[in-house]
């Protein structure tokens, strides 16, 4: 397990497109799931640690503010081939496992997250009405084993900002967890950095 921040990407980035497989055979795009005060989109997957320590929050957050406006879409981009409990017919069950309301999609090619430059699972990006990046960055300060309680904190204050027309605020920790799992040859410039 590689201890990886986030990349940082800057404030104010367009969302990148995507169209990508979900776990019940959908194909989903970005527009399915943009929502009308903002947008989550979170890199997770099924092995890593500290998905596993926050992912019930994950579930509850969805289920709170998909209900206000707010769009969610997961994607798991780690190489399947090194990492099989990652594989698309896992995360159909890990979807059903903890209850995820939003989409649980499968970047294959790794194209999206290299789009986003998301490096860690979980990374979190949420972008604001127009579709731009508003928020990057942790859950909140929990961490496996550090004995702070899950809470979504962060997460939180940027999206009651986005439900009450406001920007959240510009200060932003980054995300820490697992490294994306690379194809080889695939790893982008700031892996490792």
């Amino acid at each position: 397990m590689v201890r990886t921040p986030s990349t940082m990407l800057p404030l104010g980035t367009p969302a990148p497109a995507f169209s990508l497989l979900n776990v019940d055979g959908r194909t989903i795009e970005w527009s399915d799931v943009a929502g009308l005060k903002g947008t989550v989109v979170m890199f997770i997957c099924n092995h890593c640690p500290f998905v596993k320590h926050v992912a019930d929050q994950l579930a509850a957050l969805g289920q709170e503010y998909m209900g206000r406006g707010i769009g969610f879409a997961a994607i798991s981009s780690n190489d399947v081939s090194s990492h099989p409990a990652d594989s698309p017919e896992q995360m159909v069950h890990e979807a059903e496992l903890r209850g995820y309301p939003f989409p649980y999609l499968y970047d294959g090619s790794q194209e999206v997250a290299v789009a986003y430059q998301a490096a860690c699972t979980p990374d979190f990006f949420v972008f604001d009405a127009g579709g731009r990046l508003a928020y990057r960055g942790q859950l909140d300060d929990s961490r496996p084993g550090n004995g702070i309680a899950v809470t979504g904190a962060d997460l939180r204050v940027a999206l009651d900002a986005l439900v009450e027309g406001r920007s959240p605020p510009p200060a932003q920790k980054p995300s820490i967890g697992c490294n994306i799992k690379w194809k080889p040859g695939l790893e982008p410039q700031w892996f490792g950095s």
